[in-house]
């Protein structure tokens, strides 16, 4: 138990055989249940797995059935988003308060778990995560490509979630109150590493709060398993279509806002001026219609600018951001990190 609440973790693995096994043994002590999800792993994860669970089954006893942790096996590969959601279902089935997510590839650091949950525990959010952005000196542990990526992302998923100054989407480190995971249909999330951009979005539809938690981007020589020419591409289509079903939820469906009208004007108005645009300079028409092409480009543009302001201004009270060194409650509770063994880190 965490200040009162239920706490689970579910755990998502995928190949992570020599790492998954140690985040299942140092999950805290106020954690009541875990869900370990094997991913239809390719090499020794699953055996990994029962082997850590057994071993934590016998030393801590849980809410549920007098289990600390569970061993649940994918008999096919459905994504880390896929995993997840295995984990979301069983926690909703045992009524957690809490549920958080922490990846069995061992970078997510177990001690600063209270941190994560805490906005959730405390009732300032549904929804809370990590966020390795907040800080200049925390983004200088990220390759330059990988802040590239990272910032598109960032940007892409602000407009198609809402939460305008929600930043590192990508950020898996998270955790979710019992109401908001109730409200959610877990089973129609995206499947893969495009999860946790889809999450925000369909929070954000039924007005959920979401906090980003400041915490530090730790990275070994590890190698990311995205492939961000694939991955951007895909991620940019899903938050498309993710940007025009919650216009549509949360301003036609569940409420009414004119910004609906101003980003089908101003998009349509910009395409269309654009369009116009080149085809004056290729037929060489006379100057006047360039000029209405850019008099109705600047007009269109300004709506979406006012759409985007009023969309803002409608999430802006479902933000927070919780920085580490603002809180007496985060110098009291982090541990002391002097002479605590570094964990190991990914080198494949």
């Amino acid at each position: 138990m965490y200040k009162d609440n239920s706490v689970a973790v579910v755990i998502p693995a995928y190949n992570e055989e020599g790492f998954v096994g140690d985040v299942v043994r140092s999950l805290p002590v106020f954690v009541d249940r875990a869900y370990v999800v094997d991913d239809c792993s390719t090499d020794e994860t699953w055996q990994e797995i029962q082997l850590a669970v057994t071993h934590v089954n016998a030393t801590r006893e849980g809410l549920v059935d007098d289990q600390f942790a569970e061993a649940i096996q994918h008999e096919e590969n459905t994504g880390v988003g896929g995993a997840i959601k295995t984990g979301y279902n069983r926690a909703r089935q045992d009524g957690m308060d809490i549920t958080a997510v922490m990846n069995g590839d061992g970078q997510m650091d177990p001690e600063i778990l209270h941190r994560i949950i805490d906005p959730v525990a405390e009732g300032r959010a549904d929804y809370a995560k990590g966020n390795r952005l907040l800080s200049r000196d925390h983004m200088d542990g990220m390759s330059r490509w990988r802040q590239f990526g990272n910032g598109l992302l960032t940007f892409l998923t602000k407009v198609s979630s809402g939460y305008w100054k929600t930043m590192d989407p990508q950020n898996g480190y998270t955790a979710i109150s019992e109401r908001a995971l109730n409200r959610l249909d877990v089973d129609e999330l995206y499947d893969d590493y495009g999860f946790c951009n889809d999450i925000l979005v369909r929070l954000n539809a039924r007005s959920m709060r979401v906090a980003d938690v400041e915490m530090e981007a730790v990275y070994g020589e590890e190698t990311s398993d995205i492939t961000y020419r694939h991955f951007i591409p895909a991620v940019f289509t899903l938050l498309l279509r993710g940007f025009l079903w919650r216009l549509k939820t949360r301003y036609l469906v569940f409420d009414f806002h004119p910004l609906v009208l101003l980003y089908a004007l101003g998009t349509v108005g910009v395409t269309g001026s654009v369009a116009h645009a080149g085809f004056t300079l290729v037929r060489a028409v006379p100057g006047a219609r360039l000029l209405l092409a850019f008099v109705a480009f600047l007009v269109s543009s300004f709506s979406l600018v006012l759409a985007m302001t009023f969309d803002l201004s409608n999430s802006e009270h479902l933000e927070v951001q919780v920085f580490a060194d603002e809180t007496p409650e985060y110098r009291e509770h982090e541990p002391d990190r002097e002479g605590v063994p570094a964990r190991p880190m990914r080198t494949d």
